[in-house]
């Protein structure tokens, strides 16, 4: 399995991961669910008219973290805006709760991908091991 495809797996067994942003000089952060692969991409969603869609806009690098049996994984990056309407579709069925809040034709809807990403897996018990996309 590619370095990425691990990242996208630990993150939907994972269900929720954290992610962090900055708001001027203020770190924020807040729980996400969302995750896809597309296209050889990793995807997130939030909705556009939320604070971290504008914190996103303003600087793009972040980074989120989940936690699982033992071992976490932080991906450091910067997220990009896709507004590709066949990627928002994907997400929406990967994760149908999302459609009481969002549709993919819908200019609320933001679909973000991680460019220049460095992901770490980690453990008290194990070596830390890095993979790049």
């Amino acid at each position: 399995m590619e370095g990425i495809e691990r990242v996208c797996q630990f993150l939907d067994e994972a269900q929720t991961y954290y992610l962090a942003t900055v708001d001027g000089d203020q770190p924020r952060v807040r729980p996400f669910g969302t995750v896809l692969l597309y296209d050889g991409k990793l995807y997130i969603q939030t909705g556009k008219v939320k604070d971290v869609s504008k914190q996103l806009a303003a600087n793009p690098k972040a980074e989120i973290c989940a936690f699982k049996n033992g071992k976490w994984l932080r991906v450091a990056g910067e997220l990009i805006n896709d507004d590709n309407h066949d990627i928002k579709v994907a997400m929406l069925e990967k994760m149908p709760s999302l459609k009481a809040m969002y549709s993919a034709d819908d200019d609320n809807m933001q679909m973000l991908y991680f460019q220049n990403a460095t992901a770490t897996f980690s453990s008290f018990t194990e070596a830390p091991e890095t993979v790049t996309f």
